[in-house]
């Protein structure tokens, strides 16, 4: 079983954008979730993934994820559909780890959203100064509410 370990962060400026390696426009669309998983078909450029991800605890949760033909992808979410997101992401080093900044588009704009992929949760690693407060533990912004309860119908709630 893979285990994915990740923090999340809110994004205070663009102070990232000259460390940007490559982007990726993505978009996301959930075909089936309840508390225990999810289930999400992802188009970034040319590439589709189907990916399963587990309940989180603490910054860890199971997460599965498969490589599909991109006619595949476009089907799945043409037929059974769900809530969507959409975002470019931007990979971005700093200080030796790998950082997916992500600019929110659609009923998310305006979101920008900073992660990291640890290896396990208790890793130190230096922060960003573009780095805003940790929303790891908050379920709003998960990809999979932000879908279902997009950032500007909530936004002065942030």
């Amino acid at each position: 079983m893979g285990t994915e370990v990740e923090r999340k962060f809110l994004v205070t400026s663009g102070a990232w954008r000259p460390a940007v390696r490559c982007s990726e426009p993505m978009v996301q669309v959930y075909l089936a979730s309840d508390p225990a998983c999810s289930i999400r078909v992802r188009i970034a450029g040319d590439a589709a993934h189907l990916n399963i991800k587990g309940r989180t605890i603490g910054a860890s949760r199971p997460e599965f994820e498969y490589p599909i033909a991109l006619t595949d992808a476009t089907e799945m979410m043409h037929t059974f559909g769900g809530p969507s997101v959409e975002k470019v992401r931007h990979h971005v080093e700093y200080d030796g780890w790998d950082w997916e900044v992500d600019e929110f588009s659609g009923a998310n704009e305006g979101l920008v959203v900073a992660e990291i992929e640890l290896d396990q949760e208790d890793d130190a690693f230096a922060r960003p100064p573009w780095l805003g407060r940790e929303v790891t533990g908050d379920a709003r912004y998960y990809n999979l509410t932000l879908a279902a309860h997009p950032w500007r119908e909530w936004r002065h709630e942030a």
